[in-house]
């Protein structure tokens, strides 16, 4: 017993007076360690007797407690100190930069859709907009198509099962029927674009089950033909940053317009590559034409009092000859690399009522 109450002193002794995490975890192992002084102890147990080695294992399991709670206390002071030390005498340079971290960009769907916004914004356009699931008065039947015209087929369009009121719907096809929402639920003078999403059953290098729309919708009592070509011309011209850019309206057919007309902007096709401007070759760019009196009597508009012009564009279309697209599909393949590459800093989107920052 007086071997181990002379051990206790020696170890605690050791263990307080310890000057670092090191010396404290040597002291440790020479004392508890595998060939310790208290596991060599231990290992004597065997040859007392039975009363004796009761007496002096009860002793000797104390004494490893008190020597393991001593070293825990130890090693925390030490800790302490450590870390007292270390913020007493380290700095932290806040002035350093950031670590540089990789930044969103713009998708050139929401770039374009931005900039055609900002540019009809500054000729006092407003933006309309409506449901993606759309009924067959809105879409087909008050933008004059007749039953039976094609685009009402299944091959066209994304039809929804009938509802319980027999009311059949669908996945818009274009974004007229927002033309007919809203001559339905405002008063003239109308003036207004139409951005969305629009549906069609369609998939190869220049189509895709679902693309977005920009329309146009002018209704007064004067707006005519003239206007729509000066609208669309200032439009094309800004757009693409050509000043002289020619336009050529070619007769076509709407439904919903009467007269209809294609627009073609000036291109060159040399070499295999498409460049606009005025190189002599010629490129449809959108649809447009005066609407329809019968459009405008389903919203309940008089057509001996009302006219006015209407326009649609693609905006995955203009968006490929801007800059540079070669395939519609990989807008929707969120692909990482393709969106570091032509995607756009959040410094350039344009205001919708000032125009392009740019």
């Amino acid at each position: 017993m007086n071997e181990i109450d002379q051990l206790r002193t020696d170890v605690l002794v050791a263990v307080n007076t310890a000057t670092d995490v090191a010396a404290l975890e040597a002291t440790r192992v020479d004392v508890l360690g595998k060939k310790g002084r208290v596991t060599g102890l231990m290992k004597n147990l065997g040859g007392m007797d039975p009363e004796a080695r009761k007496i002096a294992g009860q002793a000797l399991n104390t004494l490893k407690t008190e020597i393991e709670a001593a070293i825990n206390v130890r090693r925390m002071s030490l800790d302490t100190a450590a870390l007292d030390a270390k913020l007493a005498n380290e700095k932290m340079d806040v002035t350093l930069p950031i670590r540089p971290e990789a930044k969103g960009s713009l998708h050139p769907i929401s770039q374009t859709m931005d900039e055609m916004a900002a540019i009809f914004g500054a000729m006092g356009f407003m933006v309309a907009e409506g449901p993606d699931v759309e009924d067959d008065f809105h879409n087909f039947t008050a933008l004059n198509f007749p039953p039976g015209h094609p685009a009402r087929e299944m091959h066209d369009t994304f039809f929804l099962p009938t509802a319980p009121d027999g009311n059949r719907y669908l996945l818009r096809t274009h974004t007229s029927p927002v033309q007919i929402r809203t001559m339905m639920s405002e008063k003239a003078p109308i003036r207004v674009i139409i951005p969305g999403r629009t549906y069609r059953c369609d998939y190869d290098i220049t189509h895709t089950p679902m693309f977005h729309q920009i329309e146009g919708l002018v209704i007064d009592t004067e707006t005519n033909m003239s206007h729509l070509k000066g609208c669309l011309q200032e439009f094309v011209r800004t757009f693409f940053g050509v000043d002289d850019l020619t336009i050529r309206f070619r007769p076509s057919y709407f439904p919903f317009t009467e007269p209809s007309a294609e627009m073609d902007i000036g291109c060159s096709r040399a070499g295999g590559e498409l460049k606009i401007g005025n190189f002599g070759d010629w490129l449809e760019i959108l649809g447009c034409g005066m609407v329809h009196p019968n459009v405008l009597r389903a919203c309940g508009l008089d057509p001996e009092i009302y006219q006015g012009f209407a326009f649609g564009i693609g905006v995955e279309r203009l968006a490929m000859l801007k800059y540079g697209i070669p395939d519609l599909r990989t807008f929707f393949e969120s692909d990482l690399r393709w969106l570091r590459h032509y995607g756009f800093a959040t410094l350039d989107v344009p205001s919708l009522t000032g125009g392009l920052n740019r």
